[in-house]
């Protein structure tokens, strides 16, 4: 409270919602740029483009996580995301041989049932962020301040393996699916 005080007396303004600094500019103006992607990623009509793009909206979240501070996050997010995920979503186009161009079927013409739901479910998804964490307060003083590889293992550890070990078998499926969407197709063009 004295130092709030001692900021104000001396004549300088506390940081506040309206003096945003250079890293919450850099930050807003990442974060749009990364929705922008996350845009392109879902409207465009290539799956190879959708794939590129997909990889700009997840390094735009590693420089995010950068801006915050927590720089194993951010590694975390280059080596998994952008490089395994994409990497297997490629590897899935290419095995179950998808159009290079524009795919017709990528469009099942339901866009207004789709943007509804989008909506609804980020909707639900805000409110839900908002309520669990409307009185939280995360200090970043201390021994081990949030973001670092300590505090982040612990809780990944601790509280998340399931869900990591579930991530894990969901993306193995997905590339077995693909190999034998791949096997079927090449028996069905033998015949």
């Amino acid at each position: 409270m004295t130092g709030a005080m001692t900021t104000l007396a001396a004549g300088t303004a506390p940081h506040g919602f309206l003096s945003p600094t250079g890293v919450e500019i850099v930050f807003l103006l990442v974060g749009l740029a990364t929705l922008g992607a996350a845009v392109v990623t879902v409207t465009t009509k290539q799956l190879v483009h959708a794939a590129l793009w997909l990889v700009v909206a997840l390094g735009g979240l590693a420089v995010e996580y950068l801006l915050l501070t927590a720089e194993f996050i951010a590694w975390v997010q280059v080596l998994i995301y952008v490089g395994s995920v994409v990497v297997l979503l490629l590897f899935g186009l290419m095995l179950t041989k998808a159009p290079i161009g524009r795919s017709p079927d990528a469009d099942s013409g339901n866009r207004r049932a789709a943007l509804g739901v989008a909506a609804a479910a980020a909707a639900a998804l805000v409110w839900v962020v908002v309520d669990a964490f409307r009185t939280t307060w995360i200090g970043l003083d201390g021994d081990a301040p949030q973001g670092t590889t300590k505090v982040s293992g612990e809780i990944l550890f601790r509280h998340w393996v399931l869900p990591f070990e579930a991530l894990s078998v969901l993306l193995l499926a997905a590339l077995v699916g693909a190999i034998v969407l791949s096997r079927k197709r090449d028996k069905e063009g033998e015949r």
